[in-house]
């Protein structure tokens, strides 16, 4: 076992900043000879230790690319998850981040993949491809939103070589449309060097920053809504709430509400849910006709839910659970603004939305996540 001191506290140091990373989200890595070793799926990167890594044998990781995977994606991904979990090094039982074939694409020695809402505003954004033609295509690769797991690696790959062949060296960055940011180097402090310029970057293109301040609520009128929507989330119902700037002007109307209208990343669908609620009024009765309407669509409940001149509800069946998704219903907010300099927000498409709800691997992650 190798001195994962550093990478423990790479991690840490990203994991544990909300800029970087919220809940469960991204993933870090190490090589070391024939071995990689990469965050374990389901751990949280803010405060994770050592027996959180995942130890790989590189080579088998490799030999995956010569195996054939079926066309149907479902399939397909339970072949490469089977390759993957072969792939780990005698005596580990840990799962490995579904995105381990990718960080081994990389040769160098660190790879930190985390979503920062700043740059999220990039990859979430209608004109995302030409911002980052003008900020890192220097210096990067730029992946178009494809499935997770073996697809996202195939085309991580495809475009490494070409960066590769064109520039005759390894890029140091990579953006993911609709996903988030990678950085790779050979040592911690090169990490950390190439990360904070390039949000430097980011922000200097930035032309609104999200306004989060708090504002205050009409108390009869919360305790009303909290009242009505633990009634309709049923026993054992947690709710967390927040009043900001942001949500009150997104919760104005149907227009202003568009920016939120669907989902941004894999990770808001994880852990705060594929749609948000809109409700049409404050008061019972509309928001009982709203959740109605949800459901019928849906199949489940909302887990936010928007009140128009109020603010925003988490409704879940645990204080984490509402917290987390709540920390993933700002988050959006957040990429939302930030989008705004990017030619507005670009959402995923209805069919990759519905890969994610229903690929084993994010059912796992959410599971491990509602558990804790």
């Amino acid at each position: 076992m190798p001195d994962l001191s550093k990478l423990v506290a790479l991690s840490r140091l990203y994991g544990g900043d909300p800029d970087w990373v919220l809940a469960g989200g991204g993933n870090t890595s190490y090589k070391e000879g024939d071995r990689l070793y990469v965050k374990a799926s389901g751990t949280s990167l803010g405060s994770i230790s050592e027996d959180g890594f995942c130890a790989m044998d590189r080579s088998a990781l490799d030999a995956m690319w010569e195996a054939s995977y079926p066309e149907e994606s479902e399939a397909r991904e339970a072949a490469a998850l089977a390759d993957l979990m072969a792939s780990r090094l005698p005596g580990e039982g840990k799962r490995p981040s579904v995105e381990t074939l990718m960080h081994g694409l990389f040769p160098q020695a660190y790879v930190v993949h985390t979503h920062p809402a700043a740059v999220n505003g990039i990859t979430c954004g209608r004109e995302g491809r030409e911002a980052f033609d003008r900020l890192f295509a220097e210096e990067g690769i730029w992946v178009p939103f494809v499935d997770p797991g073996y697809i996202l690696a195939k085309t991580v790959r495809a475009a490494l070589e070409e960066f590769r062949a064109r520039k005759g060296r390894l890029p140091s960055i990579m953006l993911m449309q609709n996903h988030g940011f990678l950085v790779a180097a050979e040592n911690p402090a090169e990490i950390e060097s190439i990360s904070a310029r390039a949000m430097a970057k980011v922000a200097g293109a930035v032309r609104r920053f999200p306004d989060l301040s708090a504002r205050s609520a009409d108390a009869l009128a919360l305790a009303e809504a909290a009242a009505t929507l633990a009634s309709l989330r049923g026993a054992g119902a947690c709710l967390r709430f927040v009043s900001d700037a942001e949500t009150l002007a997104l919760s104005g109307s149907r227009q202003a509400f568009a920016p939120l209208s669907s989902s941004f990343t894999p990770d808001h669908i994880v852990y705060a849910g594929h749609e948000f609620l809109l409700a049409d009024s404050a008061s019972a009765e509309g928001l009982r006709s709203a959740w109605a309407a949800f459901v019928s669509r849906n199949g489940s409940p909302p887990r936010i839910v928007l009140v128009p001149g109020l603010g925003a509800f988490s409704c879940a069946a645990s204080a984490g659970a509402a917290a987390t998704a709540l920390l993933l219903y700002t988050d959006a907010c957040k990429v939302a603004a930030f989008a705004e300099s990017f030619g507005g927000a670009l959402h995923m498409t209805k069919e990759k939305i519905d890969f994610i709800r229903n690929w084993e691997v994010e059912k796992y992650r959410s599971a491990v996540s509602a558990g804790k």
